[in-house]
């Protein structure tokens, strides 16, 4: 696969407007981020004091999850869409901790992520990883480029995590999530996280209100049913739907506004 290029990324970057990559990597205390990303985060944080709360426990639940299928289910293949800016804990970093052959494929169509796509592309000397500037809605697209670094005859975990809410309608979504587990076989893995306004994320409403008049792109909160249909003709892992915080989690932790869930294609 051709490794992407980050001089032809800051053409595509703006400054001028908050970007989701750019604020999450804020809340999670990262560095890449501009004035306005701050002033956003800063702003919808004032309003929904919880979402770093939330930002934190996304990211460790998908540490989780990838140990879990890595280690004990033993996925050697990730499709990780919606990538983000790369912190610590990647995917590939936790995947290949756990099983140092595990090949890793990142998607994300923001060019901020692409400026820094290289430090994804680090890899175990048994496994591979490798980026796709592609957006979440032409699963087509990311399946032919997932291939060849990727296997697609032999099973594939792909997550998604706090992706589908910048899909806004709720039927397009599902339809990218049935593209891509109907191209993958058997023993195949989907992983999830959504915000809603259930689990007590009511108070959050506003601030989605907010971060849609003044940040790209938009987002939507889904509840528990239009969660569940996501994973439609899957099999959801045990301990089912839940907030991502308490996804295997230690006894008592507390619960975010944010759906969590693994299913099994069967």
């Amino acid at each position: 696969m051709t490794e992407p290029s980050p001089r032809t990324a800051p053409a595509r970057i703006r400054s001028d407007i908050a970007h989701n990559a750019r604020v999450w990597n804020y809340w999670l205390g990262g560095a890449d981020h501009y004035p306005v990303d701050r002033a956003v985060g800063d702003r919808v944080t004032e309003m929904y004091p919880s979402i770093g709360e939330v930002a934190r426990a996304d990211r460790e639940f998908l540490g989780r999850a990838v140990r879990h299928l890595a280690g004990d289910v033993g996925i050697g293949q990730f499709l990780d869409i919606g990538t983000g800016l790369p912190t610590a804990h990647n995917t590939h970093e936790v995947a290949q901790h756990t099983a140092p052959h595990a090949r890793v494929v990142y998607v994300d169509n923001d060019p901020a992520v692409l400026a820094h796509a290289r430090s994804l592309l680090t890899s175990s000397p048994e496994g591979a990883t490798a980026y796709v500037d592609a957006d979440a809605r032409d699963p087509e697209r990311i399946l032919r480029a997932a291939e060849p670094t990727l296997d697609l005859r032999r099973p594939v975990a792909v997550t998604m995590l706090g992706i589908l809410n910048f899909v806004l309608d709720t039927a397009e979504a599902r339809g990218i999530v049935t593209t891509l587990m109907g191209a993958l076989p058997s023993g195949s893995h989907l992983v999830l996280t959504h915000p809603t306004l259930e689990l007590g994320g009511g108070g959050n409403e506003a601030a989605m209100r907010f971060w849609n008049e003044n940040a790209t792109p938009p987002i939507t909160a889904r509840g528990r049913s239009e969660f569940v249909s996501f994973m439609d003709g899957l099999d959801i892992l045990a301990p089912g739907v839940v907030s991502c915080s308490r996804w295997r989690a230690a006894p008592g932790s507390p619960a975010v506004a944010q759906f969590g869930a693994v299913a099994r294609k069967p």
